[in-house]
Parts: structure tokens; sequence; C-alpha cells
């Protein structure tokens, strides 16, 4: 690999100093997510599973079903036992999960779905025991009801749990970009010594081979060395590091080796920093309260009023028998199989059509709160910019600027650093020629130079910049000072071109904007929603990328560790908060902004800090994300009021407020409209597979 004096346009994160292995991240840290009244996932879904192929058989021997088509169900000896002995068993296994949660917000006093399921399937489970012993002479017969209202709540809340995303890989993932071993220098000359990387203490000096991570945080003793900071400063380009200098664990010495001598262990360490940074960001982040938990705390109360309405007045009447079957018919319907999958659905489809369209959704509430969001906060480089250079810049002196560009090329041949790939593929693209080059040589700290074949035989080409024409004693032409003062103006990494020790041209390279960036940022701007960038280069390049995109508000030369406290700065001017990063430095951002969105090429951290992940690079995917967010709540309240009015309408009269018309809504009517209130929402939350998320079609 080859080296150039080029410096970082970000900053470096200087006073971090210490190191973070793996194994050291500490539990009580970890945010999980994933888990609803002390259930997993899992569970609702197996005991789903269960509770249908129940629930199948409950159905096909309940007489109030058949009832319904004026038949009977399959009789034979013991045939009417059915019913009750697998009710009971779908009451107690399938509907602990919502006992339990009943009990526990009957305990908070703060009701909400789980105390409503409870309260019908236990009336539901009550009433058709008395029923199937024949207690009181009643006909309430709700064995097929409570089978089909506790496995539809278990479908709800499996759907609603599974869409429901995780950030619990965060920490480790930061731990995990530290090397297992380190090599060790021994004192006297001994050489070294391979070790685990978590042995390594304040005051060993290590050797980090090209191509190595850094296993801790330290400073350089010896060499000098192009590292890529990427994974900590979310900057693509390489930072030339030298003797005297700070670096961090985690970073990658991409061409020759160095020693390092460690300074800190343990919480002091940069990633450490970060890492305790999601954490605190993480547990900060509000989670605002179900739409359903609303709707069913108001219906919990509507229901409970009603039926002890219902009661008295019956029972005032004289009529007791059926002040309790139309009490026992009211608190069953008022938990309603669609209010159960109102929101589920919605989230489940929503999650899915997201997929299809490159989004994954990760935290149900993150998608929510993407319809709130005011302001969205764009990290630069490999989000707006594609995170590699390009050539945008070439200028000669004397030789045509092709010529110049096939020299270079030739120097840059044997190199793998990002700068040199650029400009071989640069040469590429224009599909020229390019010599012969032979003993090529890394010049640490100024450059590169070969042997190249030249039309008037070979001659030598070095590339770099002012370090080398410093060295050389040679100053950059009065030709090139305009093309170089316009380069310089953005901010762009200009190098020098020499052919025996005479300038003839320069290149500048940069990181270039992506084409769907205009786009996503004039689309967003048409919704009301400001947009602004973040980033850790200098001002002047991130104010060429501000201009040229039209973004509203720039936050430049912002070290790592601040970024998170730029998300607060926005919030506290009242704005909500979307942050758009790739990088490890992002992930506190992330976790800190009213909804994450990391972009899917981007780190695992910032990915797993996330609520929500781009598949690809494509910024305009955030104006989906948008898109369906506002559609996804439209249908969350559209079946929230289908569903509620329906109760609204219908416990009245269950409890008979139309009987002296002769209207009176039995038992086994008010389950059919149960049914057919949840197809109807089950076809209403459909209606989302239709919009079209493709962010090629974002404008």
């Amino acid at each position: 690999m080859v080296q150039h004096d080029h410096g970082a346009q970000g900053e470096h994160p200087q006073d971090m100093t210490a190191r973070l292995h793996a194994g050291h991240s500490d539990p009580h840290m970890m945010h999980t997510h994933g888990e609803h009244a002390g259930h997993s996932v899992a569970m609702f879904r197996d005991r789903f599973w269960l509770t249908l192929a129940l629930s199948v058989v409950v159905v096909a021997f309940s007489p109030m079903f058949w009832h319904l088509f004026g038949a009977m169900p399959p009789m034979f000896v013991g045939s009417e036992w059915i019913s009750p002995l697998l009710g009971t068993v779908i009451f107690v296994y399938g509907g602990m999960p919502f006992l339990k949660g009943g009990l526990g917000e009957l305990r908070s006093r703060t009701p909400g779905m789980m105390l409503l399921i409870a309260m019908a399937i236990t009336v539901a489970f009550l009433a058709s025991w008395a029923t199937s012993l024949g207690i009181g002479g009643f006909d309430l017969d709700f064995w097929w009801e409570l089978a089909l209202l506790v496995t539809i709540m278990l479908l709800g809340h499996w759907l609603e749990m599974r869409a429901l995303g995780a950030s619990r890989g965060a920490l480790e993932a930061l731990a995990a970009l530290l090397p297992d071993e380190a090599e060790r220098v021994l004192p006297d000359g001994g050489g070294t010594q391979i070790v685990p990387a978590a042995e390594i203490a304040p005051g060993d000096l290590v050797l980090v081979r090209a191509g190595g991570r850094l296993p801790a945080d330290g400073r350089i003793e010896s060499g000098t060395a192009e590292l890529d900071e990427s994974m900590i400063t979310g900057e693509s380009k390489t930072v030339s590091r030298g003797p005297g200098d700070p670096v961090v664990a985690g970073t990658v010495a991409t061409d020759t080796s160095l020693r390092v001598r460690v300074e800190a262990v343990g919480e002091s360490t940069a990633l450490a920093g970060i890492q305790r940074m999601v954490a605190d960001a993480q547990a900060s982040s509000s989670r605002a309260q179900a739409l359903a938990d609303r709707a069913a705390a108001f219906l919990f109360y509507f229901a409970a009023g009603a039926g002890i309405l219902t009661f008295i007045a019956w029972t005032f009447l004289g009529q007791l028998p059926t002040a309790v079957t139309a009490t026992v018919t009211v608190l069953v319907i008022a938990c309603p199989h669609a209010l159960g999958l109102a929101i589920p659905l919605v989230i489940a489809i929503s999650t899915e059509r997201a997929a299809k369209g490159g989004v994954l959704v990760k935290d149900r509430m993150a998608l929510e709160r993407m319809r709130t969001v005011t302001a969205v906060l764009f990290d630069k480089t490999g989000t707006l910019t594609k995170g590699e250079p390009e050539l945008v810049g070439l200028a000669s002196v004397g030789p045509d600027e092709a010529r110049v560009l096939a020299l270079a090329a030739a120097a840059e041949s044997e190199s793998e650093h990002p700068l040199a790939r650029a400009i071989v593929r640069a040469a590429a693209e224009r599909g020229l020629g390019v010599p012969a080059a032979r003993d090529s040589q890394v010049q640490p700290g100024r450059g590169v130079q070969a042997r190249v074949q030249d039309s008037a035989g070979e001659v030598l080409v070095q590339i770099g910049g002012p370090a080398l024409l410093a060295e050389r004693g040679v100053e950059s032409p009065a030709e090139l000072d305009d093309a170089v003062s316009r380069w310089k103006g953005r901010g762009a990494s200009i190098l020098h071109v020499l052919r025996d020790d005479e300038v003839i041209g320069a290149v500048a390279l940069e990181d270039s904007v992506r084409e769907e960036s205009r786009t996503a940022v004039a689309a967003l701007q048409e919704r009301g929603i400001r947009v602004a960038m973040i980033t850790g280069d200098a001002q002047q390049v991130a104010d060429a990328v501000a201009k040229d995109l039209g973004i509203d508000e720039v936050f430049a030369q912002v070290l790592p560790q601040d970024k998170d406290r730029k998300v607060a700065e926005l919030q506290g001017r009242g704005y909500s908060v979307a942050m758009v990063g790739d990088g490890v430095n992002d992930a506190p951002a992330l976790a800190r902004a009213d909804v994450g969105i990391a972009i899917g090429a981007g780190t695992d951290v910032a990915i797993e800090s996330a609520g929500v992940v781009l598949a690809g690079n494509d910024p305009r995917s955030v104006v989906s994300v948008v898109e369906l967010s506002r559609a996804s709540y439209r249908k969350m309240w559209e079946n929230l009021v289908w569903a509620t009015g329906y109760n609204v309408i219908t416990v009245p009269l269950a409890a008979g407020v139309l009987a002296f018309a002769g209207i009176m809504l039995s038992p086994a009517v008010g389950a059919v409209l149960m049914s057919l209130s949840t197809i109807v929402v089950a076809l209403n939350a459909q209606l989302l597979r239709r919009l079209d998320l493709d962010p090629r079609t974002v404008g």
C-alpha cells in the first residue's frame, strides 16, 4: 500500500485514551426489546399455534356456532365435554399471558389491552362453564368465542412483537471492533510475544503490523502510517499518523507497521465512551404508549360501566336472567377481535411492505414516530456522499491532462490506497493507456514514486502533497494556482504530479455527492421537513456539499463524542429529529434521535443502534420511510375508529337499550359481528400493500 500526504478533514478524538476489549461490556447496560408483559416472541408464537389447533376443534363442537347455521354439532358419547375441556386448556395455557398482564395493569391502576382481554376471557370462561354444568339455567355457551378471542389476541401480540425491533447488539458490536490478540514488544530487544488483547496494560509497547487493528489506545513511538479511522470518525479518508500522535483502539494501520505505547485501559477508551453514550441515549429515548392501549383503557371503563348499569337496570326491572345474560354479553364483546388486531396488523403489513422496499423496521415505535419528524440530520460521508474518493479535478503544465493522469495512474498502479485506486479508476474510465512502471516505492508522509516508461524514455514519477514538494525543493507552478485555489476552497485532497523533479500537473480528489441525495433533500423539504448535515470534515468541505445539495443547516468539524449533542441541540430547539448515519461514531446520535436510521451498507454498530435500517445506501429511502409512517398511522387510526366505534354501538345494543323496540343483541349475533369487524380491519390494513416505496419514484 502507498502513503500520501493529505490531511484528514475530520477531527481526531485526541483526548480519548484507553481500550475496550470483547467481554468488557457491562450486561446491565444492554438495552433489550422484543418482550411484552415479561414474555418472549417465541412464547406468543408457540401458544398461538397450539391454541389455534385446539380452537378449530372447539368451534367444530360448539352448539352456539352451529345454531347460527340452523344445525347441530357432531354428537357422540362425551362430545358435549370436548369444548369445555379444550376451552379450559385454551383459557389457562393461551390466556395466561393476558391474565398475568391484566393483573399487572390492575395492580398498577393502568387499565389497557391486557386487562380488557383478561376481563373478557374470564367472564366468557365462567359463563361457559356455568352453561355447560347447567348452573342457573343460562344459555351462555361462549366456548367458541373464548377460543377465537384468545387465538386472535395471541396472533396480534405475536405479530406486534415480531415487528418490534431491537438494538441489543449495538454494544457487543462496538467491542467486536477490537482484535482478540495483540503483539506485545518484549523489553531489551527480546522480540515480540502474541498475547490476548485483554492482557495489554498501560505502559506496554505493542507492534501493529500493516493491515492490523490497534488493540489499545495510546501514542505512536515509532513508524508512520496511514490510519483508517472510519470506524471511529465515520470519515472515509485515511489519516497520516506518526511518532507522538495519539491513536485509538479499533483503527487500522493500512500500509506500514507501527509501535504504539499503551496509555490507558478499561472504561477510559474511546470505544468505551461511545458505548456508554449509546446505552445512555437508548435509556433516555421516549417510548410513546401504543394507540391500542389508549383505546383499550377507554373501552375497559366503558365496558365495565356499561356492564354494571346493565345488570342494575335489568335487575331493577325484575328480570335477573336477562340481567346476567346481557351483562355477560356486554363484558365479552367489549373486547373486540378487531381492536386486538388493529395495530398489530398494520405494523406487520407495513414492516413487510417496508422490507420489500429495502427498509427494515427494527423498532415499531420508530416507524410511528417518523410521521412526526420535522428535521432530518444526515451524516455526510457514506450517506449523502459515496464514502470513497473520486477524481474531481485535473490540471497540467506542459503535457496534456490525459498524459499527466496516465503517468500518475502508472505510478499508483500497485497501490491499494483509496486515493491511488481513485486515480487508477479515473484513468481506466477515460480509456487511457497506462504505461508500465517499476521500482514503486512508498515515501512515508510524502507520497509514492516509481520508474515509468514515458514517450521520451524512462522517467521518475512522484505523486504527493506539500511535504513532497518541500522535500524536492520545488514549488507549484503559477499555472496551477487558480485550479489549486478552487480545489482548496472545496476542501479537496490535492496531489501534485512530478516528472524528474518537475511539477507537470496536479489532481484533486474528494468524496463525491450521490446524485440521489439531491432528490432526497428536495423531497423532504417539500414535505415541510428541515434537512441538516453533520460531519467531522472541515467547514469548507461541508459548506461545499451543503451548497451543492441545498441543505438548510450544517454542523461541521464535529467530534465523534459530540454528534449526539447536536441531535439533542436540535431537539432542544423544538425539532423532532431523525438521524441518518452509517458509522460507529453515529451510534450514539442514532440512539439519541427520535428516530435512528442506519444506512445498511454501514457498520454493524450503526445498524444495531438504529430503529430503521435502509438495506441499500439510497438516501431517497428516507422519504419512503416518512410516507410509510404517515400512511401506517392513518390506517391505525382508521382501524381503531372502526374497532372502537363498533363497541360504542354494539355494547349498548347488547345491554338492551333498544329492548323496548324489540331489538336485543344476542350473544351469538354479537360474536358474529365481532368477527365481521375483524374482517373489515384486516381488509383495511391490506390497502397498505398498494403504497409505492420504491425510492426511484421519489420526487
